[in-house]
């Protein structure tokens, strides 16, 4: 283990206090939770000074739940703010979920004119009457690592007797400044990858907060967790040559540890080797799984079908398992974890191949847990942190996405061996490739509050479809999709489910440009690129999911494989006759 940077850091509080005086009137706003900040404000006033503290952190939504009484409002008008140095809809996505805060109170969101100004404006019905506030979003410009510039929230102070209306530097801006000047300061290898794990371990006394009546969480700690692992691979991107958005960058294994801790923020930065001991977990029954499951179960799960057992290895040294049953009928592939903090697709594999493999005609291969390298972090990640996304452990071990990586290279294949074999062993046509997203908001608010890259997918907007093939695969495809999502459709609590939350994102991120087929949300692509003529790809909201909410996912996942099983067979069966 090497050491690269050790720091704690002074509180938000004292650096305001250090520019106040005895009979300031003043506001503060800063990245802390709501506890904290109810904590400087009777601070300050044993100190003699009126101070109200805000949070930097969508303060839209903060207002609404900590300063806006809503019991008498009948409407609610909100006019955001635009910036040339931002996305047309930044402060409108900022604004989520304050569709479902306000109820079933009318609500409209409009642009105000690009420009300087920084404030929502806020009309509340009351009545006849309508109030007016403006809530300020304090934000400042800045060139991150990736030469962009970036509108990013940031710390303010107010004083207006004194003329006080500035910027100041919180510790949360600190760490992630300091955590980037040591990653581009280092002198790393020309080429990756550049270690095995990066290490980040951040000491951060900011509570989550949970919203009313929504799987809903603010989180500070999730976000820094989210700002350092993106940032810190897009600066390895960058070094390695590639372009942003690359999944094909092999830096190693970025790991941000945000953990709650009393006291001052801490920052640890370190080189470590690989952590390769297993995922734990308590034997769940499969059809009922609570939560993600451990790998011993995995492979017990896997050992009880009949068939012939696969294996593959990580670069870390772990096994990557599958099955695979022969029998008469079209073969396809059924796969889960490629992204290993989507859990509900590996229970979801399970359960189908199980009930699949009942039949003496059935023909497939599951890896139900492509990326056990990455889901061993998860675990690691979500012991401490259960609710939050941990998009560190999205990824391989080697740091990229087992999807793009070229199958000529023997050398660096490690996970994407098993597609490979399944492929050539058997000559499938389908490959069922189970996924997930986030269950809640993703936010990157050192970075422009929007994830660079992935701006569709910050906000949960139900299950749905991507279907990829080849364009010779075309009328096969659409049949599968037709009779897939016919079967789907039919389902009740997915089809509610479905609606609710494609209404709150439309209402804060406008239409989310799927195709409907048989009312069902998809999107399609064609590109010969892909290793199986035809890929059928879930996308469940799953991420953070616990409990029945958990149960109801990986359900979906299943009954998604045995209807593209069936359905497959049915067009095979039609396109040889």
């Amino acid at each position: 283990m090497v050491r690269l940077f050790q720091k704690t850091y002074d509180r938000m509080f004292d650096r305001v206090m250090n520019l106040l005086r005895d009979g300031d009137l003043a506001e503060v706003w800063s990245f802390d939770d709501r506890q904290t900040r109810l904590q400087m404000e009777v601070e300050a006033k044993s100190r003699g000074i009126e101070l109200r503290a805000r949070s930097a952190y969508k303060p839209l939504v903060n207002a609404f739940l900590e300063e806006i009484d809503l019991s008498d409002v009948t409407a609610v008008s909100v006019s955001y703010p635009v910036s040339s140095f931002a996305d047309a809809k930044r402060f409108r996505l900022e604004a989520y979920p304050l569709a479902a805060l306000v109820g079933s109170r009318s609500l409209e969101l409009r642009p105000k004119a690009v420009g300087e100004d920084l404030c929502y404006d806020v009309e509340l019905s009351v009545g006849n009457d309508v109030h007016t506030r403006a809530i300020y979003a304090p934000n400042r410009v800045y060139r991150d690592l990736t030469g962009q510039q970036v509108l990013a929230p940031t710390g303010w102070l107010r004083v207006p007797a004194r003329g006080l209306d500035q910027r100041i530097e919180t510790d949360f801006e600190e760490i992630y400044k300091d955590a980037m000047a040591v990653i581009a300061a280092h002198a790393w290898r020309s080429e990756g990858p550049f270690f095995e794990e990066l290490n980040f371990s951040v000491q951060l006394p900011q509570m989550d907060e949970p919203l009313p009546s929504l799987d809903e969480t603010m989180s500070l700690r999730e976000a820094l967790h989210e700002d350092l692992y993106f940032s810190a691979l897009e600066y390895f991107t960058l070094k390695s040559g590639k372009m942003l958005g690359d999944r094909n960058v092999r830096p190693g294994q970025i790991v941000p540890e945000i953990i709650f801790a009393t006291g001052c923020p801490e920052l640890s930065i370190e080189l470590r080797p690989y952590d390769r001991r297993a995922r734990i977990g308590e034997a769940q029954p499969l059809d009922e799984a609570q939560q993600a499951l451990g790998e011993a179960q995995i492979v017990t799960e896997l050992n009880s079908l009949p068939g012939e057992t696969l294996t593959c290895e990580t670069v870390v040294g772990r096994l990557v398992h599958a099955r695979y049953l022969k029998g008469t009928d079209a073969p396809i592939l059924i796969s889960g974890g490629q992204h290993a903090n989507e859990t509900s697709g590996i229970v979801g594999a399970l359960r189908a191949a199980r009930i699949l493999s009942t039949s003496s005609a059935a023909h497939f291969t599951v890896i139900p847990c492509e990326n056990p390298d990455g889901h061993a972090l998860q675990g690691r990640l979500s012991a401490g942190n259960p609710s939050h996304m941990s998009h560190a452990a999205r990824y391989t071990a080697l740091g990229d996405d087992l999807e793009y990586r070229n199958g000529s290279d023997d050398a660096l294949i490690f996970e994407k061996r098993l597609r490979i074999q399944a492929q050539g062993q058997t000559g499938a046509r389908l490959h069922i490739n189970l996924h997930g997203y986030p269950a809640h908001e993703w936010t990157r608010p050192l970075t422009g509050y929007v994830p660079r890259g992935f701006p569709a997918w910050m906000i949960p907007k139900g299950f749905f479809l991507i279907l990829r093939h080849h364009e010779k695969a075309m009328v096969e495809a659409m049949a599968l999709l037709d009779r897939v999502t016919r079967r789907l459709a039919s389902q009740k609590e997915l089809m509610d489910m479905n609606g609710r939350q494609r209404a709150l994102f439309e209402m804060h991120a406008g239409p989310n440009g799927f195709t409907l087929v048989n009312g069902f949300p998809c999107m399609i692509t064609v590109s010969d690129q892909g290793l199986f003529p035809v890929t059928l790809i879930t996308e469940y909201p799953d991420e953070t999911l616990y409990g029945t909410p958990f149960i109801a996912a990986h359900t979906v996942q299943m009954e998604t494989v045995l209807a593209a099983y069936q359905s497959w067979q049915e067009i095979r069966r039609s396109a040889s006759t």
